[in-house]
């Protein structure tokens, strides 16, 4: 008797092609941060080829974990200024997106999430600067990031740094962040625990 495909069992490298397009589809704006993490925790505990099939079925080009290739996102190059203005509402960059060497933010009126976890980082420092009237700016970054905050002025509001670079991976990226916050927020904060749990499992092991 031939069992059924969805039955079989999936490999480590089954689990990972199909985490890297849940990641790619959340970069392209398919996905919700929410779904991203439920659907990464699904993955990364599925059993089956049925179990991550499921999980692509409203995605597009979707096809039988077993036969998926790798993605390969395109390299973009990085510029040396970046600029981010919100004026009301919500601006978010992440998901796949060339590091600058400076990147300034203003908000007047709204929130700004940058998030690191999936960007191509080709510079070792980042120079942020921000300029926050009235908003939130949040900052989300991986353990292998270095966040300095000491040379923002606060007003009226707070700088709340949760994270810390993990002393035993070599660190990537130091952000040094200037600027001012005159009525708001700035958040410093790790990625999601599913998807971080995913991108410690491909970390090569040292000998």
């Amino acid at each position: 008797m031939v069992p059924d495909r969805r039955e079989l069992r999936a490999s480590h490298d089954d689990r990972d092609r199909v985490v890297e397009r849940l990641r790619v589809a959340a970069g392209d704006g398919r996905l919700t941060a929410e779904e991203l993490d439920e659907r990464l925790e699904t993955a990364l505990t599925a059993r089956t080829y049925g179990e991550l099939e499921v999980l692509l079925r409203d995605l597009p080009a979707e096809s039988a974990p077993g036969s998926l290739a790798p993605v390969t996102v395109t390299a973009v190059p990085a510029k040396d200024l970046v600029r981010l203005q919100a004026t009301s509402g919500n601006l978010e960059r992440g998901g796949p997106w060339a590091v600058p060497r400076r990147l300034e933010v203003e908000t007047t009126s709204g929130n700004v999430t940058i998030d690191l976890t999936a960007a191509a980082i080709a510079h070792p420092e980042l120079d942020l600067a921000i300029s926050v009237r009235s908003g939130n700016v949040r900052l989300v970054v991986p353990p292998d990031v270095m966040v300095d905050v000491d040379a923002v002025t606060v007003r009226s509001g707070s700088i709340r740094h949760r994270v810390h670079p993990d002393p035993a991976l070599p660190r990537r990226l130091t952000v040094t962040m200037s600027g001012s916050i005159r009525s708001g927020n700035v958040v410093v904060r790790g990625p999601r625990r599913g998807f971080w749990a995913w991108l410690l499992r491909r970390q090569p092991k040292s000998k």
